[in-house]
C-alpha cells in the first residue's frame, strides 16, 4: 500500500514498491522509470490533468496556438516536461529547452514544441 498526493489529492494504491509509477498513473513525465516506493505521500505528482481543469495553463495554450501535435501520441510527456522546464527556469534559451524536452516525438515536431515553449514563456514565436 501506498499513499500518493495526485493533483492535490490524496491517494492510497495497493501495489508493490518496485510498480513503475506509470502503471499506477498514465500521462506522467518520467514515470516510466519511477518506481511507487520512490514517491513519499509528501511527494506532489502533478498529471496533465493537474496542470489546469481548462486547459489554460500558459504551456496547454501554446501548444494549441502553435499546433504542435501531430499524432498526440507524446504530447501528454512534452507539455509536462515543458511546464516542469518553465518552473525551473522561467526564460529558457534554445539550448535549455533541447537539453530539457527529451521526450522523443515520432512526428519531429521539435521546432513547433521549442517555438510553444518559447510562447509559454512570454516569448514571441519564433
Amino acid at each position: 500500500m501506498a499513499k500518493l498526493n495526485i493533483n492535490g489529492r490524496v491517494r492510497d494504491v495497493k501495489v508493490e514498491a518496485d510498480t513503475p509509477l506509470l502503471w499506477v498513473i498514465r500521462e506522467l513525465v518520467r514515470s516510466c522509470v519511477l518506481p511507487v516506493g520512490g514517491v513519499k505521500a509528501t511527494d506532489r505528482i502533478v498529471t496533465i490533468e493537474g496542470l489546469s481543469a481548462t486547459s489554460s495553463h500558459p504551456v496547454q495554450k501554446a501548444w494549441a496556438a502553435v499546433d504542435v501535435p501531430q499524432c498526440g501520441y507524446c504530447q501528454s510527456g512534452q507539455i509536462m516536461a515543458a511546464a516542469a522546464l518553465l518552473r525551473k527556469k522561467p526564460k529558457p534559451t534554445d539550448q535549455d529547452i533541447d537539453d530539457a524536452m527529451t521526450n522523443i516525438c515520432r512526428c519531429g515536431t521539435y521546432q513547433r514544441i521549442r517555438a510553444a515553449v518559447h510562447m509559454a514563456a512570454g516569448r514571441k514565436q519564433a
